[in-house]
């Protein structure tokens, strides 16, 4: 911009200045000379001159102004602030500011403003951001570290918060974690094999699963001793799952077999590392319902479309969930082959067909001709279930359950050349569906919404109630009277009624001797 700033907005965390700025004679010196004055506090102080500061009114009111100012719109504290404080003719007045958006903002709030920014603007607002500090000695603020402090823990806590229910980080993570823990697994699963192979050989062709293989190791330790084990015989029943020939094979192997004898450290050894193995497999297990629970709540319609896994691989590879549905199907397709795709665009051959779609279940059902085909039409409904669940309200698996179908349909035409239904059709029907399902939600939020309200009411008034009986000084509590048996209160009656009738004798007989002495 060619207009002289004759007035700079300065932005702090404490609040608004307003800067008066020195005229120049020529415009091509103002740079030069701000930035000799930039290191000298003297000189910059004849540049610019404080002109008015209003601060913000709590550390709320700041964050507020913060986030407005930050997407380029000018707040109405802002707006009366410089409709106040600036000379009421507008015509000499030239405002600088940081930023050309916020400038537009101030524009529509104060119209014939006139205002400029970048240039001179930029290098001014640099000297006082230096200067600030003794600058603003007289104002009437606290420490200023401790407000910009505060205000950018608020804003970067604002700026990172994110819904509990549709994040994706998580399963960013996750699935990065079942990659790496498959990749060990069947590494630690190799080394136990050739270790114990050693001693037991044949348990290799018996147990090919690693995860039953780790737990017979950990079980059989010594082959020598297992044919008199009885323990060790049921613990091996239940790991092949009651399948008594298995397991039968299993203990006549250990009784015949060509291994060689090793120690006991050896074998204490194996079975740490055994056990140790088949509790990464458990874990393994575990993690992936945990995949799959968080699929359902942040991408269900992509994870009944092509499953938990490949969908979150999707999502790891793109970055995000909105990254992904940003992408265009064609981007979908070859997300994966990113490698293959430029080595084919350099050596100009086939560019790739697939990348990560390659994992799902449908591409592996094509046939070689139709491979190419159905991974563009998987790809397409790809696109579209991550762009449903990034940006509808309540996301639901019934979209991708419906175009699930779809792509099952589209396998049919190939193989059969049977028609499929038309998009438009599908979609009204899955509209329809979903609306259902979106309603049963619903209902269920609000009513662990409900319940969630009424156990903090509940802790509210229990907090209360131990309060108010604290505050109430002891008092002297007779002890709880014990509750007596049947057979006690039945042996008390009894006493009454002997008592009673030695009282009525004694009377009878008071009454007989006063008789006789009269």
């Amino acid at each position: 911009m060619s207009l002289v700033p004759t007035h700079v907005l300065y932005e702090h965390a404490v609040g608004y200045t307003l800067f008066n700025v020195k005229e120049f004679e020529d415009i091509g010196s103002i740079i030069p000379e701000v930035d000799t004055a930039i290191g000298d506090r003297a000189k910059f102080n004849g540049i610019v001159k404080l002109a008015s500061f209003e601060p913000f009114k709590n550390a709320e009111n700041a964050l507020v102004n913060c986030n407005s100012i930050s997407e380029g719109i000018a707040p109405p504290d802002l707006i009366t602030f410089l409709e106040t404080n600036l000379p009421k003719k507008k015509k000499s007045v030239v405002l600088g500011v940081q930023e050309a958006k916020l400038a537009g903002s101030i524009i529509e709030g104060i119209p014939g403003l006139k205002m400029t920014f970048g240039g001179p603007v930029t290098e001014i607002l640099r000297g006082i951001r230096v200067h600030f500090a003794h600058l603003a000695k007289d104002l009437p603020h606290h420490s200023l570290s401790k407000a910009q402090l505060s205000l950018g823990h608020s804003y970067s806590r604002g700026k990172v918060k994110f819904d509990v229910h549709r994040v994706d980080n998580m399963v960013i993570q996750s699935i990065a974690l079942l990659d790496q823990l498959d990749k060990d697994i069947n590494l630690f699963g190799m080394r136990l094999r050739e270790w114990y192979a050693y001693h037991y050989p044949e348990l290799i062709k018996l147990a090919p699963d690693q995860y039953k293989y780790a737990q017979l190791a950990a079980c059989i330790l010594d082959r020598n001793t297992l044919p008199e084990n009885e323990e060790a015989q049921a613990k091996i029943l239940e790991i092949v799952d009651g399948d008594e020939a298995k397991a039968a094979e299993i203990i006549e192997a250990a009784r015949t077999s060509m291994g060689m004898d090793i120690s006991e450290m050896d074998l204490i050894n194996i079975e740490r590392f055994a056990s140790r193995i088949a509790s990464l497999t458990q874990y393994r297990q575990q993690l992936h319902e945990y995949i799959k629970d968080r699929m359902a709540s942040c991408a269900p319609s992509l994870s009944a479309l092509i499953g938990e896994q490949v969908g979150a691989r999707l999502i790891s590879h793109a970055g995000s969930l909105t990254n992904l549905a940003k992408y265009p199907a064609s981007t979908v397709q070859i997300l994966g082959a990113e490698k293959a795709l430029f080595r084919a665009l350099k050596t100009r051959s086939a560019t790739p067909k697939y990348g990560l779609l390659f994992h799902s279940s449908f591409i592996g059902r094509a046939a070689s001709k139709n491979k190419g085909r159905i991974s563009r039409f998987l790809a397409n409904k790809c696109s579209i279930a991550s762009r449903i669940d990034c940006f509808s309200d309540v996301p639901v698996p019934t979209f991708g359950e419906f175009l699930r179908d779809q792509v099952e349909e589209r396998l049919k035409y190939f193989e059969t050349g049977e028609a499929p239904k038309k998009n438009l059709e599908v979609m009204a029907e899955a509209k329809e569906s979903a609306k259902v399902v979106q309603e049963k939600v619903l209902k269920k939020r609000k009513k662990a919404a409900k319940k969630a309200r009424k156990l903090q009411e509940e802790e509210v008034l229990m907090g209360n109630g131990d309060e108010t009986i604290e505050a109430e000084e002891p008092m002297e509590e007779e002890p709880p009277k014990k509750k007596k048996k049947k057979s006690e209160i039945l042996e008390e009656e009894m006493e009454e009624v002997e008592i009673d009738e030695n009282v009525s004798k004694k009377l009878k007989k008071k009454k007989k001797k006063s008789i006789e002495a009269e």
